[in-house]
């Protein structure tokens, strides 16, 4: 940042000791502010050059004066490169804490760690979804929790916060609150975020983490078989209530669209797709990236079925779903009812569709990353896990090219 700083320097009359020499004193301006310091330096009032402001002459005592305020110039000018270097705004105040060497101000985590979550609570809707909020919001109470539990306090000065701090937060998550591995490394992850903060704006010279080991474990994912799924399409239910839960549920094992998607469908996301039929056209909440499916004809009947509900209508959405609470309740309801003996929840759907509906049927990996909306095809590989029957699958078309290829054998064989 750019800052008009002068410095002036000059025989101060008013201070006259008792020998008749005058204090030289240093008047630095910086943006319209100023100050004045004595050097602790004196001078004959008749030796001083008041427009070159240094003292006459080439006596002894005339140099080491000289040279003493030609290095307080130089310290002056070193501190304001130094302000200019770390990008900090430069005022008559932080210019006299760092020249003189006063102690900043701590910054301490939990305020830093409140300021990130304000700002993401204004971009829900634009950067982040609802939940992100509440998760940060979490992480930063079971934080304020352990700052009491171990070292009995409010808050800390994150310069205290080192691998140490790190892997005791990491324990006492694990054994106080009880949470599983894949949990706390959510909390952790959210906390690292805020130290990546802390390290950009220089707050920090080292990362804490460092040294810090732990890891994800990969959990199985649930999603339906083509069973399971022929069990709920073909279940009757007289309950409009669980119909229409079923409904939707269905709508999301056939585009592999996340609740929050579903939700936010309206008839602008329908598209004529490059090959004349009809598309979805979103961006996933979530990644905020482009997600582009083409509609399988289960999907159409779904939307069509709905097309003329009263919410759909009202609220100019496509599928009038339920929150995702009452319709992951509701699910578990329709699992018994088809005998399903599995924990149903909205998100199966979404890895239904990439195994049992695409990847299953010979549907390239990286076509169904483009659908799911995946930054990285290495995320759609933890969704989608590739099935028995798609092994069986690959294993029995090797098994005719070999069966041919043994065939063409024998006939030239014959033919010699």
């Amino acid at each position: 940042m750019n800052a008009t700083i002068t410095i002036h320097m000059y025989a101060r009359a008013s201070r006259v000791n008792k020998t008749g020499e005058l204090p030289i004193y240093v008047r630095l301006t910086i943006n319209g502010e100023r100050t004045e310091f004595t050097t602790k330096k004196y001078v004959d009032p008749k030796k001083w050059d008041e427009k070159a402001m240094k003292v006459k002459g080439n006596s002894e005592e005339a140099r080491t004066i000289n040279s003493y305020l030609d290095s307080i110039k130089l310290k002056i000018n070193q501190t304001h490169l130094q302000l200019q270097y770390k990008s900090e705004p430069i005022t008559l105040e932080t210019f006299l804490d760092l020249y003189t060497g006063k102690k900043e101000k701590a910054r301490t985590l939990v305020p830093i760690f409140q300021n990130h979550n304000n700002k993401v609570k204004e971009l829900i809707g634009i950067e982040y979804a609802q939940g992100t909020h509440t998760r940060y919001e979490t992480t930063l109470a079971h934080i304020q929790k352990f700052l009491k539990w171990k070292y009995r306090k409010d808050d800390i000065d994150i310069l205290q916060i080192d691998n140490i701090f790190i892997n005791d937060l990491d324990f006492y998550l694990r054994t106080e609150h009880k949470c599983a591995n894949n949990t706390v490394m959510k909390y952790i992850k959210n906390f690292k975020k805020v130290i990546r903060i802390c390290l950009a704006n220089g707050w920090l010279e080292k990362d804490p983490f460092i040294n810090y080991k732990s890891k994800f474990i990969e959990i199985e994912k649930t999603f339906l078989t083509e069973d399971d799924l022929q069990a709920i399409i073909t279940k009757e239910i007289h309950n409009d209530r669980l119909d229409l839960v079923k409904d939707i549920f269905l709508f999301a094992c056939f585009t592999g669209l996340a609740y929050i998607d579903v939700k936010q469908l309206t008839s602008h996301n329908i598209i004529k797709g490059i090959d004349g039929q009809q598309w979805i056209s979103t961006h996933r909440q979530k990644t905020d990236t482009s997600s582009k499916i083409p509609l399988l004809d289960t999907a159409k009947e779904i939307l069509e079925k709905y097309a003329d509900h009263p919410k759909s209508n009202n609220e100019d959405v496509l599928l009038p779903i339920l929150t995702n609470q009452k319709m992951n309740a509701y699910l578990k309801e329709i699992a018994d009812l088809c005998g399903i003996n599995k924990v149903l929840t909205f998100h199966c759907a979404r890895h239904t569709f990439a195994t049992t509906i695409t990847l299953s049927n010979g549907v390239p990996i990286e076509s169904v990353s483009k659908m799911l909306g995946h930054k990285s095809i290495k995320t759609t590989q933890h969704y989608a896990k590739i099935t028995d029957r798609k092994v069986a699958n690959d294993m029995e078309n090797l098994k005719i090219l070999l069966n041919k290829s043994e065939e063409n054998s024998k006939l030239k064989r014959k033919s010699i």
